[in-house]
């Protein structure tokens, strides 16, 4: 299988766990974008189920598709979310946020009674931190949360460049009218005590670490899928 053959193979046996009536939190970026297609496919064939979707890109896909869907403050809490990742270890802690929507991911995530996530074998690390840590930030004070970064970096033995990303001529902007710090600090051998603590900073709004979040996940490889659960 190609890369998008493990992606569209991990999706449908994530489909397989969504049952008639659910509350659906659906995720965002390429892998999250084939679970959408073959939904839209049950839901044409008769499937019910009440979508919220963790970007404008994903709910733009869903309509096109013809997802229903609901806001989260008209579904406060939902069965079930399913989502990618760009990086996933044999603990279920994640990086995510590659495609910047990690703050309504990481909040429809938290509505849900479980997360599944889906992704290739390429996303699968012994521990996190070759992609590229997204910290979504306040537009105020960028410098000085920058700062505060490198500082609590440094505390905690991690190093590398933060880059502001960048969009087009101008900076990257979420959904939420943030813009976002890819960290890129390598190995991160404590992803629970980095978490915690980039939760202090005043000027970071969230940050991609998702810890104790997946209920399991499902990854594709050459040879079919297979179930990750925290070890």
């Amino acid at each position: 299988m190609d890369a998008r053959e493990m992606k569209v193979k991990a999706a449908e046996v994530a489909l397989q766990h969504v049952e008639d009536g659910m509350r659906l939190g659906i995720g965002t970026g390429s892998t999250a974008d084939e679970f959408v297609r073959l939904l839209a496919e049950k839901v044409a064939d008769g499937l019910k189920v009440q979508g919220v979707p963790t970007s404008e890109r994903t709910a733009r896909l869903c309509l096109e598709l013809g997802v229903p869907l609901k806001s989260l403050d008209e579904l406060p809490e939902l069965d079930l979310t399913v989502d990618g990742a760009d990086e996933v270890d044999g603990a279920l802690c994640l990086i995510k946020g590659g495609g910047g929507a990690l703050l309504r991911e990481k909040i429809v995530a938290s509505a849900s009674r479980q997360m599944i996530v889906i992704a290739d074998e390429s996303k699968v690390v012994e521990t996190l931190g070759q992609f590229p840590l997204p910290i979504e930030i306040n537009a105020f004070g960028m410098t000085t949360t920058k700062i505060a970064i490198e500082r609590l970096a440094g505390k905690l033995g991690l190093s590398g460049e933060i880059r502001l990303r960048k969009s087009g001529d101008g900076r990257f902007t979420t959904d939420g009218g943030h813009h976002i710090y890819d960290a890129f600090f390598g190995r991160i051998p404590d992803a629970e005590a980095l978490a915690t603590q980039l939760n202090s900073i005043p000027g970071v709004v969230e940050h991609g670490l998702f810890i104790n979040m997946a209920s399991f996940a499902i990854i594709a490889g050459p040879a079919g899928a297979r179930t990750l659960k925290a070890n």
